[in-house]
């Protein structure tokens, strides 16, 4: 029933455009049908014939005292408990079957056990002590859910902590800090991830567990995500993760929210947030139950910001946003398994900062209407750069998301069945005689389907196999085109599995992808309005293709513990990107990068094949890790500057005046490193002196000086931070932390410098420091304050991966571009709701 209505109001008909799959096509449509009514008719009415028991058990430290507010995890059911004040726990409605607990506390290792509840329905558990948590459970795409110390695959795992601590002004910034992880910036609200040197499509975002669509081709679209409905994220590095086929060629960003509670639970948090710099106000409330199995959350979240400040620039024009979400979710878990609905609505309308200024003053112009056809520019006011309104031009984004999530015990298997749809709206509005006037219109919907089945285990092996894929269909709604109307459709099989021994880990697999895309005609009158082909004077805007890609993708790695606390692994994988709609047919002005983009329908598919070698260590006083990756990519996909034969930017639309860009590729190396260490000295735990340090180099083959180095790539990163945590001041002062931290970004001057597409950056440190804890009375929390400083000696600093530095330049100051944000204060305040605690 949900995939009629969905058909009926967008006209999804997978049948439609692709002449040839017909059969496919009707498989894959009845499949997403009987998913979603199975899905729904699972909330209301549960299976028979399952028999439900009680797992009780104790959690313990080594001394055998009782551990309280241990959190135990099912991930088989998304749902978990916590032990009370005596040590113990109780879950009710499991199978009679073996399941996998995770349990994790505070200054603990976090423990995974395999309890078969056939025969045992009562546990025992002791907890190892640990200074640094370097086993986190990382569900990434892999066979099962896979030890962050004994995974063969490089990864990073952000903790809930983590996130709440690191000031940010949207998702990407909060992990862009990462080792080997960057952001590609258009202002404070927009920012694309990168891992190690590689964006755009080439990663995959997911969340509630379906990959985001948004238009992630456009420099920028950022990612419609609510950072406060993110609990901690995953980050698997390259494309060993063999679940998501294309557009994971650089690897996987997997944000997952909120477990669900423990039984008899009803509790939320009121969370405030704001920045100096640029005014940032956000706000966000949730509150969630959980009423014998039957669990619900709903959450309201919200931010403004006007413009941001730095010392060279002042106010930057047009670099204020608004952003709103709103979600909620309702789910059943049984001793079937459990499945959930959720759905939310994403709002976010940020400016765009164009860069033109007074020839001598060097302040920020903006555009107003001086009469009904007539077209002003004056000096933006102070009250203009601090006002909460957005003036043109600005764009707006209306992103829904409807996902239906199920996970069912099968005997000793598992089978998983997740159907989602989105809508992505994205508007520009660039007139200011007509402010309400979009110019682009960008509405895609996209359908994704996700069906895996995990076997049970043979011996010591444990194996997954799945189909997956999605359809899309994207309209131009606007009076501008840049890219033209297609219909995608994408489908991919996968075999996965992995095996562990006492020290020795191995996983592999092998994955299939065929994606196809159809671009259609469009033709323009002398107006730049849309007419048929037959039309008096029709011109053709873009011609109508067609292309297949298909490739098989896989990996293959170890892990082995040398010794206690030390391990090594090695891992092979290869990754296959199809073009996106845009490096295939674009052809127009892009208000929001500043230049004229033109397609190629002639480009190939990507393909990659990585080697990563990494070592882990963890003792008593230091924790340490290194990676190290080599990635060679055929048919590389990048856009560069198209030139005159007197050497000058060729200009395609005489009215925007802007440079032409041409999609174009060739063959691609990068290599690099990560390394992390952590100086933790015993018996001061709390203490702790954290240095990482990434570099990737990416070159071009066969490449002449000018074109040999890819665009885009992030300079080398040194961070050093010093840092003190859990700290008891006062009876009512608890969990408290000081930090301070440099981040030292080396000069980036590989550049891809032929025809003035990329230019050198110069080396800067930033220095930051925070502090916060919780306010506690008897034992519970009243709310938590958190203090950060981001910028301290307000160092005036352009990013390498910052799209404001090629900007136009300002003649008052001889300065090119624009700069970064300058000296931020940011003040969080969290809230705990408790309305009704867990209980037996």
């Amino acid at each position: 029933m949900g995939i009629a209505c969905i058909r009926s109001e967008t006209g999804f008909d997978v049948t439609v455009y692709f002449i040839g799959e017909t059969v496919m096509r009707k498989y894959i449509k009845t499949l997403l049908v009987l998913l979603a009514l199975f899905s729904s008719a699972t909330l209301w009415a549960e299976p028979a014939g399952n028999k439900e028991v009680v797992l009780t058990g104790k959690i313990v430290d080594q001394e055998n005292n009782p551990l309280i507010g241990v959190t135990i995890y099912f991930p088989q059911f998304a749902t978990g408990t916590i032990t009370v004040d005596d040590g113990t726990f109780k879950m009710k409605r499991l199978p009679a079957t073996k399941i996998t607990l995770q349990i994790s506390c505070v200054g603990y290792k976090t423990k995974t056990e395999s309890v078969d509840l056939s025969s045992l329905r009562c546990v025992t558990i002791a907890m190892e002590p640990a200074v640094v948590e370097m086993s986190k459970i990382v569900v990434t795409g892999l066979s099962k859910a896979s030890i962050y110390s004994r995974s063969p695959a490089p990864m990073s795992y952000i903790s809930n902590d983590q996130l709440t601590r690191t000031p940010s002004t949207n998702i990407i910034d909060a992990i862009a800090s990462q080792p080997g992880i960057s952001q590609i910036t258009t202002g404070s609200g927009i920012s694309k991830p990168v891992i190690r040197g590689l964006g755009y499509n080439r990663v995959a975002v997911i969340s509630d567990g379906v990959r985001q669509e948004g238009q992630q081709w456009g420099d920028e679209h950022g990612i419609e995500i609510d950072e406060n409905a993110v609990n901690h994220v995953e980050i698997l590095k390259g494309p060993a993760s063999l679940a998501y086929g294309s557009d994971a060629l650089a690897g996987v960003i997997n944000m997952i929210s909120d477990p669900v509670l423990p039984i008899g639970a009803i509790q939320g948090h009121v969370i405030t947030d704001y920045q100096t710099n640029n005014g940032l106000a956000g706000y966000s409330v949730d509150m969630a139950g959980n009423d014998e199995g039957l669990s619900w959350s709903v959450r309201a979240s919200g931010k403004m910001a006007h413009d941001y400040h730095n010392r060279y620039d002042g106010y930057v024009a047009g670099s204020g946003y608004q952003e709103n979400s709103l979600s909620g979710s309702l789910a059943l878990v049984r001793s079937w398994g459990y499945t959930k609905l959720l759905l939310s609505a994403y709002h976010l309308k940020p400016g765009i900062v164009e860069g033109e200024r007074d020839s001598l003053s060097g302040k920020f112009l903006e555009d107003y209407a001086v009469g009904p056809n007539t077209l002003g520019s004056k000096i933006a006011s102070d009250h203009d750069l601090k006002s909460y309104s957005l003036k043109t031009p600005y764009q707006q984004i209306h992103h829904y998301k409807i996902v239906s999530s199920s996970n069912f015990v099968l005997g000793e298997g598992n089978l998983k069945a997740i159907l989602g749809y989105q809508q992505n709206q994205r508007q520009e509005f660039g007139n200011a005689l007509n402010p309400n006037q979009y110019g682009l219109y960008f509405k895609l919907n996209s359908l994704t389907y996700d069906v895996g089945y995990t076997m049970p285990n043979q011996g010591v092996f444990t194996t997954s196999v799945g189909v997956n894929g999605m359809y899309q269909n994207s309209e131009n709604k606007g009076t501008e085109f840049l890219i033209p109307a297609y219909h995608l459709f994408d489908f991919g099989s996968y075999v996965m599995t992995q095996a562990s021994w006492d020290k020795l880990t191995l996983s592999g697999g092998i994955r299939y992808d065929r994606r196809q895309i159809h671009a259609d005609d469009l033709f323009l009158d002398k107006d730049e309005k849309q007419v048929a082909a037959s039309a008096p004077g029709a011109e053709k805007k873009f011609t109508a293709f067609q292309s297949s890609f298909s490739s098989v993708s896989g990996s293959v790695g170890l892990n082995y513990q040398l010794v206690d606390g030390l391990n090594t692994s090695l891992n092979v994988s290869r990754g296959f990107r199809a073009p996106n709609a845009a490096e295939l047919g674009a052809n127009g002005v892009h208000e929001g990068t500043m230049r004229y983009e033109i397609g190629n329908p002639s480009l190939k598919a990507e393909n990659s094949l990585q080697f990563d070698y990494g070592v882990r260590y963890s003792s008593l006083h230091v924790s340490a890790e290194a990676n190290l990756f080599y990635n060679h990519i055929s048919n590389y996909i990048y856009a560069r500057k198209l030139m005159t034969v007197a050497g000058k930017d060729s200009i395609v639309d005489l009215q925007s005046n802007v440079p032409a860009y041409k999609y174009t590729q060739g063959n691609a190396n990068l290599y690099g490193t990560e390394i992390s260490v952590d100086i933790h000295p015993h018996p001061f735990d709390w203490l702790h002196f954290e240095n990482t340090f990434s570099f990737v180099r990416a070159i071009q083959s066969n490449a002449t000086d000018s074109t040999k180095y890819l665009p885009f790539t992030p300079p080398a990163r040194y961070t050093s931070e010093l840092r003190a945590t859990s700290i008891r001041l006062t009876r009512n002062i608890d969990h408290v932390f000081f930090s301070v931290e440099a981040e030292h970004y080396f000069a980036q001057n590989d550049v891809y410098s032929a025809y003035q597409t990329e230019t050198p950056t110069p080396e800067y440190t930033l220095l930051n420091c925070g502090m916060g804890g919780d306010w506690t009375v008897n034992g519970k929390t009243l709310f938590s304050l958190y203090f950060n400083v981001q910028n301290l000696t307000d160092a005036a600093y352009q990013s390498h991966l910052s799209r404001l530095k090629y900007l136009p330049e300002n003649y008052a100051t001889g300065r090119t571009g624009v700069y970064n944000m300058g000296r931020n204060f940011s003040l969080k305040l969290i809230i705990p709701i408790n309305i009704r605690s867990a209980g037996y």
